[in-house]
């Protein structure tokens, strides 16, 4: 694809009027080098779009042929990834591969071979060894996030899939976090490093650390107050066990703060739908383990709290790396118990003086859940004149609406929520009935 034509896509679907600085030098040193890139830039930057302009241009016209493979280390990442080449990639084919997702769903997707493949190292592994696909003439690797794709739990799994792909000519490399040196089994061929992790306006620069002292070891009745006491604003509070998650979750609930919840023990399903919610307005919390702190494709988010200290630098950053996002501000907010040390690394710029409502306002939106997706033929388009025709509720209050495989999710106004489910049951969508709830 020509860069002119990517550019203008970018602007029409994606609504970015220019790219940024990092992405056009991504794609001028991916163009002049001639051998790989290697891209070191902060989170919330824009890492996945400047790679996925470089991706676009390499490609020959669809050939019905594997052309380009990005492995990303988690599936939100590749559904993330897979949703923007979609957007800007007209006439290619772009299929997802991830645990959790149906293995025969994929299958039958693979059966025609897609022009570009983004997985997980794990589940393009399993379909290259079933036969599925055959990754003996890819030409094109990306890996997004190395510095976890080629961490110790990674390297016999990407060690067996570059063996496989013999005919590699470039390779792009990106993270948030320098790895030095990159594994010689990656077999970089005359790479060009561009690193804007040191550049002014960093996100650390735009985010405001706050500390907030709880009375005892028990920090749950503090976030209470906390959250009271933020003004408005999506917050993502951070634990470090999944078994203090789900603690913290039922408490808020009990508090009537409405609270997603997101860690690896959740199917995927519920996860998604936890991310989806706070997007669309439904929930103005996700409690989430570091699981949360990379690759999750959330709209603004004001503020992140600690309620466990990070058991890392990098965590940490990858955590506050949730807000003040492209060039926006956010705030970061440190709970520690009485006599709790902050390591050297966190830097507070200011004490937190709480000042709790009354209550928590609840979510302005309510969220509708389709138990049918793409592969039941249904679109955005389709849900939307759904709503709009049958619930008797005008077509710009309808809010987000994010359809899944199997599933699909849409908001409308809360105050309306319960006359339009009403109204909804019985209606047929594309001549089906459709079984719809509303979610809590």
């Amino acid at each position: 694809m020509k860069e002119k034509e990517i550019l203008s896509l970018v602007k029409q679907r994606m609504g970015i009027e220019a790219i940024n600085d990092m992405q056009r030098r991504a794609i001028d040193a991916w163009k002049s080098g001639g051998g790989d890139l290697v891209l070191y830039s902060p989170t919330g930057t824009g890492k996945t779009l400047a790679f996925a302009l470089c991706v676009l241009q390499a490609l020959q016209p669809p050939m019905q042929q594997l052309q380009a493979v990005v492995l990303s280390p988690s599936r939100e990442l590749v559904m993330q990834t897979a949703e923007i080449l979609r957007t800007l990639a007209d006439g290619y084919k772009v299929t997802p591969c991830y645990g959790g997702h149906a293995v025969i769903d994929e299958k039958a997707s693979l059966a025609v071979t897609p022009d570009m493949i983004v997985a997980t190292p794990g589940r393009l592994l399993d379909h290259q060894r079933r036969g599925h696909i055959d990754l003996g003439g890819i030409r094109l690797l990306v890996l997004d996030e190395m510095d976890k794709s080629l961490e110790l739990g990674f390297e016999d799994e990407m060690r067996q899939l570059l063996k496989r792909m013999p005919r590699l000519t470039r390779r792009i490399l990106a993270s948030a976090t320098v790895l030095d040196p990159v594994p010689e089994y990656v077999r970089l061929h005359h790479p060009t490093t561009l690193n804007v992790l040191s550049q002014d306006n960093q996100p650390a620069e735009r985010i405001t650390i706050r500390q907030v002292t709880a009375d005892s070891k028990d920090k749950l009745d503090t976030l209470r107050q906390l959250l009271l006491s933020l003004d408005g604003g999506k917050a993502i509070v951070f634990a470090n066990y999944r078994e203090s998650v789900d603690r913290i979750h039922q408490y808020l609930a009990a508090n009537r703060i409405d609270a997603g919840i997101y860690h690896g023990a959740l199917e995927q399903q519920e996860r998604e739908r936890a991310v989806a919610m706070l997007n669309n307005g439904s929930s103005n919390v996700l409690v989430a383990t570091d699981l949360a702190a990379r690759g999750l494709d959330i709209d603004t988010v004001e503020h992140i709290i600690h309620y466990h200290q990070p058991v890392s630098e990098q965590a940490y950053i990858h955590r506050n790396g949730r807000t003040a996002r492209v060039d926006a501000t956010g705030n970061a907010y440190v709970i520690t118990a009485p006599d709790e040390q902050l390591p050297e690394w966190v830097v507070i710029d200011e004490p937190m003086a709480l000042n709790p409502a009354s209550h928590m306002p609840r979510a302005a939106m309510a969220t509708l859940y389709f138990q049918a997706g793409k592969k039941e033929k249904l679109s955005r388009g389709d849900i939307l004149g759904f709503i709009a025709n049958n619930g008797s509720i005008e077509a710009a209050s309808i809010g987000r609406i994010d359809v899944r495989d199997h599933y699909a999710l849409a908001a409308i106004p809360r105050s309306e929520a319960q006359e339009v489910l009403k109204r909804l049951q019985g209606a047929k969508i594309k001549g089906k009935k459709v079984r719809i709830s509303l979610l809590r």
